[in-house]
């Protein structure tokens, strides 16, 4: 029996992010809120029928796993009689839009961010492979990807020649060519075989509409004032906000690079090797908190490859590029 269902969340239920962005935490999410509406079978199969076409195989198990765990917190209408659930702290904090349109209007933007880059690629070659090596001296595993089903886990110097044409990469060096998947599988891309953190990548991207394409974000009023101070540019002040964020938190970090994705986010690296888990918690919460994409925080995430190329063909442009960090970490 089909029910109508909030339209808030009928939104985020037909909206599950592509693969490689959070599908296991979009299950949980819609699942917690589902247990208001459905039993457990039917949320099993509408999440099922919604996840069949984000870009990879979604097992049985892993969407009656999001159920089963997320009905301990699951929400529940106020003066509801069933029996109390545990309560649960929210892992990451919502974005302090005051703090970040601060930041938008006071802080530097997208030029400054060049300008501060020790290195400046300034010519039409690729200078993937140059970047790589200083980012991962040696010859780690590197795991990378070309499209949602195209991808591998190799030693540095058997992705040689290719890297400039790939879209994606694990921030981070793999501790095996393969490793098991949370429903069993074995692939050369999971969490069992991503290495140390390495690098902390911090996503900003600021947009006015949902994935859905019609759904405000939280963000819009504040973009919308943003371009009308800037003329009108809504790209080019995204750009500016995205890169006043970054710029911000390279005060209590080492911004080792910033590459922009070819469409509105830019990524920052900042270096965390060797560092303690909790000041790295406590840096990505703040960096959260300014509008950051809390999809990175997982180890295993792909992030867009520096100078490298989407399936569009789109460059990914590398803004910020400072190697010297690295020179103590790497011992060079």
């Amino acid at each position: 029996m089909t029910k109508q269902l909030p339209d808030w969340l009928a939104t985020l239920l037909a909206t599950p992010p592509p693969a490689g962005q959070g599908v296991h935490g979009w299950l949980f999410r819609c699942a917690r809120q589902l247990h208001n509406h459905y039993p457990a079978p039917e949320i099993v199969r509408l999440l099922a029928d919604h996840v069949a076409h984000c870009g990879r195989a979604v097992s049985r198990a892993e969407i009656e796993e999001a159920v089963a765990n997320s009905l301990r917190c699951a929400w529940q209408p106020r003066g509801s009689s069933a029996a109390p659930v545990a309560p649960t702290v929210r892992k990451w904090p919502e974005p302090d839009l005051a703090r970040i349109e601060g930041l938008a209007y006071g802080g530097p933007g997208l030029v400054d961010l060049w300008d501060a880059s020790p290195i400046r690629i300034e010519d039409s070659e690729s200078h993937t492979e140059k970047i790589i090596d200083a980012l991962f001296p040696g010859n780690p595993l590197l795991c990378c990807r070309k499209s949602q089903s195209e991808f591998d886990t190799r030693p540095r110097e058997q992705w040689r020649g290719e890297l400039a044409r790939l879209a994606f990469l694990v921030p981070s060096p793999m501790s095996a060519p393969t490793g098991t998947t949370k429903d069993g599988r074995v692939s050369a891309h999971t969490l069992a075989n991503t290495g140390p953190r390495r690098y902390l990548v911090v996503e900003c991207d600021f947009s006015v509409f949902a994935r859905d394409g019609k759904t405000e974000t939280a963000y819009a009023p504040m973009l919308r004032r943003l371009a009308q101070a800037k003329g009108g540019d809504m790209p080019g002040s995204i750009a500016d906000l995205c890169a006043a964020v970054l710029l911000h938190l390279a005060k209590y970090g080492p911004l080792v690079l910033a590459v922009h994705s070819g469409g509105k986010s830019l990524h920052g690296w900042f270096l965390v090797e060797g560092q303690p888990d909790e000041k790295v918690a406590k840096f990505f919460r703040y960096a959260v908190s300014l509008g950051a994409d809390h999809a990175t925080w997982t180890r295993s995430q792909f992030v867009r490859m520096p100078d490298g190329r989407r399936d569009d063909g789109k460059e990914q442009v590398v803004y910020f590029f400072n190697p010297k960090p690295l020179e103590v970490v790497c011992g060079r």
